[in-house]
């Protein structure tokens, strides 16, 4: 596939129409792999959020969406599902030359992820009891209660740069099923494929003004979404930092929050591990999309019995992972987000070789044929790491890997849960039964066993501490896009049947 790309203007998305920002300002989309302009996109402002927020609201309460059956929803999903698959080699190329994809990532996961989303999201909703009927009550007089889930409204997702599809469809896919209208603000790197999405949602019958995409940096439009009275939720996912200013900001209207935020994720290595199994998934663990997955296993902890071992086969592998253009198929790890993206990675790896960590691999901006213009890391690898050192307690999101040595199992989940975060988890090791007695023990939303980078549609996903609040995926994930009502009916027509009525009369 070419990475020849004329530049392209792309209007924001709103109410089904290609709409110019208020400002008449576009800002420049970059691709990571060549640094050359590939889009100019929309920078909106207050002033479109605002009209994102009105329209959206308006269908809402018109009912073209929220009032149709679940199943009627569900089907038009199934449609948008295919209109996906349709168009998905342009849903490709799109994310290629703006998120330094590969090709295989894009191919291999994202699309396959879209619509599963889609469409076992849209199973899940066939499911799912919007009315209950609690038994008769006695107690306070015979009445019987209704429990109802109606749809929230109008709500707002932000989503980063690393899997801005995948990312937007998780929040997307629930919020339409229940029946609400849909805002998304994706990261100012990556918003193309974002508003092909929503493009796409209205060519396959959903309705306009149910999915609207306002692109513009987040100290505008983001923040005029989160404090936006009309929002009845916001959906975010991206740094703890910014998780934190958006709890704050949406206390002032008491919006639902859902926060998908940082990792800092443990794998603990076992002594009776299978290494052949376990070197390549472990690598995949931390330099799929070139460490830039907020669940990426960062810190390996090693038995020290086996550690000398780990580390040399590490390496060796390591050396196997082709750098290239995103949009060659031989390429096994692109670049990062950006100049600025690279910059601080390569400050992390120099913090880890002041501080006394051992550098084992990599560890510099890669050099090399086809890799001049772009923001290529080398796959890092650190030995000897401590868990007190910077490169093992923060946030690095690029390619670097800590690994650290253990003596006892106490230890290990010592050092797996000595963090602020608790995205996931995992345990690498011949004895599944214990490996899943050590899962228990990992303060973490999701844990793998002998893999990483599974992500059922099925299943929830989350963190504990400072790695977010509420759940993603899953049948569970509809109560967070619903609220809930009590409808509850007197079934007595007698007052002496009414004991509430003695306390004042």
């Amino acid at each position: 596939m070419t990475t020849d790309v004329q530049v392209k203007i792309f209007p924001q998305f709103i109410n089904g129409e290609w709409t110019p920002p208020a400002s008449g300002e576009f800002f420049d989309v970059i691709n990571p792999a060549t640094s050359e302009i590939v889009a100019k996109v929309s920078k909106g402002n207050q002033e479109d959020v605002n009209n994102a927020v009105q329209n959206a609201k308006e269908v809402f309460e018109s009912g073209v969406w929220s009032g149709k059956t679940q199943a009627e929803r569900a089907q038009i999903m199934m449609q948008f599902a295919g209109k996906i698959r349709q168009h998905a080699q342009e849903i490709i190329f799109l994310e290629g030359i703006s998120t330094g994809a590969t090709l295989r990532k894009l191919g291999g996961a994202d699309i396959r992820q879209l619509v599963l989303s889609l469409t076992q999201t849209a199973d899940l909703s066939l499911k799912y009891e919007a009315v209950t009927a609690l038994p008769v009550n006695e107690q306070l007089g015979a009445n019987r209660s209704l429990l109802v889930r109606e749809p929230l409204g109008v709500v707002a997702a932000i989503t980063p740069f690393n899997f801005p599809l995948v990312l937007a469809m998780w929040k997307i896919a629930p919020a339409i099923a229940m029946g609400n209208s849909i805002i998304i603000k994706p990261a100012s790197n990556t918003p193309l494929g974002t508003l092909k999405l929503a493009q796409l949602a209205v060519e396959a019958g959903i309705p306009p003004g149910v999915i609207n995409v306002v692109t513009g940096p987040g100290a505008e439009v983001g923040d005029a979404l989160v404090t936006h009275p009309d929002v009845s939720k916001v959906a975010f996912t991206g740094s703890t930092e910014v998780g934190r200013k958006i709890m704050a900001q949406a206390a002032g209207t008491v919006k639902k929050v859902t926060l998908e935020l940082g990792g800092k994720a443990p794998a603990i290595v076992l002594p009776d591990v299978n290494l052949e199994v376990a070197i390549p998934g472990i690598l995949l663990g931390v330099f799929f999309h070139s460490g830039q997955v907020c669940e990426a296993s960062t810190r390996l902890i090693v038995h020290e019995s086996i550690y000398d071992i780990v580390v040399q086969q590490l390496v060796e592998t390591t050396k196997k992972i082709k750098l290239g253009q995103p949009l060659d198929m031989t390429t096994g790890m692109g670049p990062v987000i950006s100049e600025t993206q690279m910059n601080k990675v390569l400050d992390y790896i120099q913090s880890g070789i002041d501080e006394g960590a051992k550098l084992v691999c990599g560890g510099k901006r890669a050099a090399g044929p086809g890799l001049e213009n772009g923001y290529f890391i080398e796959p890092t690898i650190f030995a000897d790491v401590t868990n007190d050192m910077k490169i093992a307690r923060e946030e690095i999101f690029g390619p670097v890997l800590c690994v650290i040595k253990y003596s006892t199992e106490e230890e290990a989940i010592a050092i797996a849960n000595d963090t602020e975060y608790g995205l996931t988890g995992g345990v690498w090791g011949r004895d599944v039964t214990k490996a899943n007695e050590i899962a228990t023990k990992i303060n973490a939303g999701t844990i793998w066993i002998n893999d990483w980078h599974i992500f059922r549609t099925d299943a929830p996903f989350g963190g504990y501490k400072q790695s977010g609040l509420g759940r993603e995926q899953g049948a569970q994930v509809f109560d967070d896009y619903t609220e809930l009502k009590n409808i509850c009916t007197s079934l007595t027509t007698e007052n002496a049947q009414r004991p509430a009525l003695g306390l004042i009369f």
